[in-house]
């Protein structure tokens, strides 16, 4: 094991041989870290959390008691593979949260960006990629192989189907069921979700011009209650509509990328 000089670790922690442990990370009582694990500068494991597998931790990185960080993943086809779960900088992860490494079938890694807090009993499945500045509430379940954008807000107890995408700077309300992908920058409620309009409180928090959004408006009307053509035909469309609108851009290409999954519309679409 390599464990840096600066790190406080409580006599009850368990640092099994091979763990890395880097500067300043402070590891509380009754903690287990793997000997496949790397924790980065400055992060904090608080009492009766684990750390297995191979994992790396990010910078500044808090982990809270009962956290199960890097077990095996929840996928009947896994087999023991040497799989990765990777967290960035700056993630706060509460109480009794889960996040699984990846499976040999879906590329053998989970990623986690920045800055993201995974809230109580949350749960990041196999093969997951999540993006940075995400907010996942209380008992959100998110299936194998989701990638989700950044600035993404899920409600309490949301649960989000395999493979299906969630755009950037999208709200998910408490509750919703998402089996369908739910495109950048909308809001979406419900069982199953649907599409209730834009997120434009998110995009204004964020600092998106006017004309940008007004522009998004206007797009996300004609090509959700258009009536030419397909969903993807009027997405095509608003490219030329709307040149050189960095939202409408991200959206559309959102809806035109290939995918599994259908896209989430509204119910009156």
């Amino acid at each position: 094991m390599t464990i840096d000089p600066s790190a406080k670790i409580h006599s009850t922690a368990i640092i099994e041989d091979g763990g890395v442990v880097g500067a300043n990370c402070n590891i509380g009582p009754y903690c287990v870290i793997g000997s496949d694990v790397t924790l980065g500068k400055g992060v904090e494991i608080k009492s009766n959390a684990v750390v297995a597998g191979w994992t790396d931790i990010g910078d500044e990185t808090v982990i809270f008691p009962f956290a199960s960080v890097g077990h095996a993943p929840q996928d009947l086809k896994y087999a023991g593979e040497r799989t990765k779960l990777e967290i960035g900088a700056r993630n706060r992860i509460r109480e009794g949260a889960t996040l699984n490494p990846g499976t040999a079938t879906g590329g053998s890694l989970t990623k986690v960006g920045n800055n993201n807090l995974f809230m109580m009993n949350a749960h990041v499945g196999h093969d997951c990629i999540i993006g940075s500045n995400n907010v996942i509430a209380n008992n959100v379940g998110i299936g194998g192989h989701v990638i989700i954008g950044d600035n993404v807000i899920i409600g309490a107890t949301a649960g989000i189907h395999q493979f299906c995408r969630i755009g950037n700077g999208a709200m998910l309300g408490g509750f919703a069921a998402v089996d369908r992908d739910v495109v950048p920058f909308a809001t979406v409620m419900g069982n199953r979700a649907t599409v209730e309009g834009l997120n434009l409180v998110g995009l204004k928090r964020r600092g998106h011009e006017k004309p940008h959004i007004n522009a998004l408006r206007a797009a996300f009307k004609d090509v959700f209650y258009g009536t030419d053509g397909t969903l993807r035909d009027r997405a095509t469309t608003a490219l030329t509509t709307y040149p050189d609108q960095p939202l409408v851009t991200e959206m559309m290409q959102f809806i035109l990328a290939d995918n599994s999954r259908h896209i989430c519309t509204p119910k009156d679409s």
